[in-house]
């Protein structure tokens, strides 16, 4: 798939914005680090001071946008630059990256490998601690991103930090938010999808809106599912509200034989017996508070 042409104003400005947000407040370090990852059609919530303003609500921002940006494939160039591709920049910023990633890349992708440069994403961005993932719908111009939109939702069935959003359906009953070739956006649009991302932040706890209290830490409601004996299995805690990043650690109680759980809320391993087994989870934020939690994980043949 060729990569999509910008207008040149989008373009001139998409690499101005790559890294930390302009302007932003010196006492971000309190805040949540979230990266967001775009290609061209992203770009302009970089480029739109009031898109800008709504994406960095409550958050410590860091902008990774940039024209004909690929998920894992070689980017296809811009007036003889290539941008580094989602996964190699996402290695190269490691740690740096924050304990919340947000994608929205995909227009100038090659379908047949998209679902395996996802999977290749996120194992890129756990091994950089990173904990939530929040990953945009493409708009389904083309049957092939339709396509890749499946993709995407296979992968947050097999993923349970992945939160998909809706871009699709939200910019669809919205056509004053596309530039006339249909993917681009305007200020309108922009404003839009810093708009679900944000919301989508908000409600997962990891940002504040703006004028209000930021919600006490808890760890959210729900059951471990069933693990199978002699099978991979791979399940993840969740804390809302509090200052992210988290750390879990078990207080009481046996885990089943052959799982463990992961600094940051991964329960995961290969079951080697069954049985029912009853554990006490500890999450701290980073300011120090903590919740505790008891979960029963079944454990079947």
């Amino acid at each position: 798939m060729r990569c999509l042409i910008v207008l040149a104003t989008v373009v001139a400005l998409a690499g101005a914005f790559a890294g930390a947000a302009p302007g932003a407040d010196p006492a971000s370090s309190d805040k949540t680090r979230v990266t967001v990852f775009g290609d061209s059609a992203a770009t302009a919530m970089a480029y739109d001071p009031k898109a800008r303003e709504i994406l960095g609500t409550g958050i410590d921002l860091k902008l990774e946008v940039a024209a004909c940006r690929r998920l894992g494939d070689l980017s296809c160039p811009y007036d003889g630059v290539r941008p580094p591709n989602v996964i190699e920049r996402a290695s190269a910023l490691g740690p740096d990256l924050g304990p919340v990633v947000v994608v929205a890349v995909g227009y100038n992708d090659y379908e047949n490998n998209y679902a395996d440069n996802i999977e290749e994403t996120l194992r890129i961005l756990e091994k950089s601690g990173v904990e939530h993932v929040l990953w945009a719908t493409l708009l389904e111009e083309r049957q092939s991103w339709a396509r890749m939109n499946e993709m995407i939702a296979s992968a947050a069935k097999k993923h349970t930090e992945v939160t998909v959003l809706d871009w699709n359906g939200r910019a669809r009953v919205h056509p004053d938010w596309m530039q006339p070739d249909g993917i681009h956006l305007t200020a309108a649009g922009a404003q839009g999808m810093a708009t679900m991302i944000n919301d989508s932040l908000v409600e997962l706890g990891l940002a504040a809106r703006a004028g209000t209290v930021p919600r006490q830490l808890s760890i959210a409601a729900g059951t471990l599912p069933r693990a199978r004996v002699g099978r991979p299995y791979s399940a993840r805690l969740q804390a809302r509200g509090g200052t992210a990043p988290y750390r879990w650690t078990r207080v009481s109680g046996a885990m089943a034989p052959g799982l463990h759980l992961t600094p940051s809320g991964l329960v995961e391993g290969t079951a080697k017996r069954v049985g029912r087994y009853r554990v006490v989870f500890r999450v701290v934020d980073r300011a120090g508070t903590a919740r505790t939690r008891a979960f029963v994980l079944g454990v079947e043949r």
